[in-house]
Order: C-alpha cells, then sequence, then structure tokens
C-alpha cells in the first residue's frame, strides 16, 4: 500500500516541487487547499501532476478543518507549507501572517497529537528567523533575531515544532530554509520579479526595473533541490531540525548582474533603486551553513546561483512571448 502524504501549501512553489518528489517515488499525495476565487494551481499544471493529487478544502487558521484533512488523508507524513509567504505583506497583514504561519503549525501539531500520533511532521521554518544576524554563518546553533511579522510568526511555528516533539515524542523536524527560487516562483519575490522584468525589458514590452535595497545579501539555491531535504528529514529516526542552504551568498546587485547578462543586457542601465521598496527593518545578509545537513542527511545543494536564474530568465522569455 502506497504511503499517503498531506502537504499543506501544495499549490505553492514548495508544494508542487514536493508533490512531484512524493509521487515520482508512489507516495499517495493529498493537497491541503483554502478556497480562493481566483487559480491557484498553475504549478501543479506546470509540473503536469494537477490532476494526481487529491485536494481536500481546508485553512491552516481553521482548525476543524485541518483536524478533517488529517483523519481523511490518514497521512504517514504531514508537509506543512502553507503560509503567508511574503515578507513585504507581513506588515500590512501581521495578525493574518500571525494566524497562519504561526497559530496554522499548533493546528497541524494538535491534530497529529489527537487523531495521528504515528504520523512524521515537517515545518518549514525560514531563515527570516535570523534576521539580524548574531553569527557570520548560520547554522542550528544561531541565536534568532527576526525582523519582520513573517520571521516572528515563523519563529513561533518552529519553536511550537520543537515544544511538541519533546513535549509529546512526536516525529517533528523543521528545515530552516534560506532563499530557495525556482521558475515556479511568486511575482512578488525579488528573483523573479527581476527574470520577468528581464523577459519584459529584452522583448520590449517594459523599459525599467524598480528595486529596494539591491545591496541586500542572500543565500539563494533552487526549490527543486530543497524539497529532497524535506523529504530526507522525515525518513531519519530521529526527528531534528537542519539548516538549508548552498553555504554561499550574493547581494541583489549580483542576481540582476547575472539576470540581464543571459539576455545580453547591462542591468545598470534598467535597474532604479526605489526608496519605496525599502523594507522598515531590513535584513542585510543571510548566509547558511548546511552542513549537518550534508553529514546527516547526506544533502547538498546542486544547482548553482548562475544555473537557477539563467533557468528562471529561460522560463519567463517564454512565458511573455506568449502574452
Amino acid at each position: 500500500m502506497n504511503k499517503h502524504a498531506l502537504i499543506t501549501g501544495v499549490t505553492g512553489q514548495d508544494g508542487a516541487y514536493l508533490a512531484k518528489l512524493l509521487l515520482d517515488k508512489g507516495y499517495k499525495v493529498y493537497g491541503l487547499v483554502a478556497r480562493r476565487s481566483s487559480d491557484t494551481s498553475w504549478r501543479l499544471r506546470e509540473l503536469d501532476i494537477a490532476n494526481d493529487i487529491e485536494f481536500i478544502e481546508g485553512d491552516l487558521a481553521d482548525a476543524c478543518s485541518v483536524q478533517r484533512a488529517v483523519i481523511k488523508s490518514r497521512p504517514a507524513e504531514i508537509y506543512n507549507l502553507g503560509a503567508q509567504s511574503f515578507v513585504g505583506s507581513s506588515w500590512d497583514q501581521p495578525v493574518t501572517t500571525g494566524i497562519v504561519d504561526g497559530l496554522g503549525v499548533t493546528h497541524v501539531l494538535e491534530a497529529i497529537r489527537q487523531f495521528s500520533p504515528e504520523t512524521r511532521f515537517y515545518q518549514a521554518s525560514t531563515s527570516e528567523m535570523f534576521g539580524l544576524i548574531q553569527a557570520e554563518r548560520q547554522d542550528e546553533s544561531t541565536p534568532f533575531y527576526p525582523r519582520s511579522p513573517y520571521g516572528v510568526a515563523k519563529l513561533y511555528g518552529h519553536w511550537i515544532t520543537v515544544n511538541y516533539r519533546e513535549s509529546f515524542n512526536l516525529h517533528a523536524s523543521s528545515g530552516i530554509l534560506f532563499n530557495h527560487e525556482s521558475p515556479l516562483r511568486g511575482i512578488e519575490f525579488v528573483t523573479r520579479k527581476v527574470t520577468d522584468a528581464v523577459a519584459r525589458i529584452k522583448l520590449g514590452k517594459q523599459r525599467e526595473l524598480r528595486l529596494g535595497n539591491i545591496d541586500a545579501k542572500r543565500d539563494w539555491g533552487f526549490a527543486g533541490d530543497y524539497v529532497e531535504a524535506m523529504w530526507l528529514m522525515l525518513q531519519q529516526n530521529q526527528a531534528d531540525d537542519y539548516v538549508v542552504a548552498t553555504g554561499q551568498t550574493a547581494t541583489v546587485r549580483d542576481m540582476c548582474s547575472l539576470a540581464f547578462e543571459q539576455v545580453g543586457l547591462n542591468y545598470e542601465d534598467h535597474v532604479i533603486v526605489d526608496p519605496r521598496f525599502f523594507r522598515p527593518a531590513e535584513v542585510d545578509v543571510l548566509l547558511g551553513n548546511p552542513s549537518k545537513a550534508r553529514r546527516q542527511l547526506d544533502w547538498s545543494a546542486r544547482t548553482s546561483l548562475a544555473e537557477l536564474i539563467a533557468m528562471m530568465v529561460e522560463a519567463d522569455l517564454r512565458r511573455v512571448s506568449k502574452e
């Protein structure tokens, strides 16, 4: 009998790549989806897996619907990827972010504790929890100092996962993922904003790109690589927390340069720094130390930033040319 897995946030970037990975491994995949007026399944169609997933209507903010999803799916593994995941929006929606990204984690853990205590749980934690960094390279022992409502909410989700693991002996692990991108990334995220603009500028549909702090440094990897680390965590005998990162950092400026070079353009001719896009509290540098994941999971990032950006630019060129 196939293993059952339940993915919250299955229509997001990570949810789509993870669903494909699990389907390829023979899992029966259930996806928790909130009712929305707009189409949210385009990523699943891009990967040609939309018809292979059994959807369960529910919302992380609603504990009863989460409980029903757990009872219906009977999952061996739950991957909690659902979230209000855009850092910038968390200042405009701090309460919603707190409910979904913080209390929503508790709703899933409590459903596991009450109805399916043998289920293994993965929590999508984030490098944004490090915020105002307390060490040059951040690992599992680095103190947290979040700098946004998103980071604060995610930190609650992270610690409640640790608490349920220690209090109720649940197999509950957190992946502290650094920035991970792909052609399936939402347009509101800076990497997709850049690669989409590069395609539009190259094809004559746009002239400039306005960004905020282009000297911010991030550790960027490919989401398709990172979902494998999620799965590996739940295959371990003991639950634990892991930093998932490339171990290399680059500025937004560097990333822009790579993207524009992909189409033979100079970013300096098109990028405009706009103060409107600066955040109230900026995270200047993030650089992960994934040595524990390499050692214990035998996992490491396979895709370089240059390869990632080339992949995204090519995908956006195809998309924009069809408009």
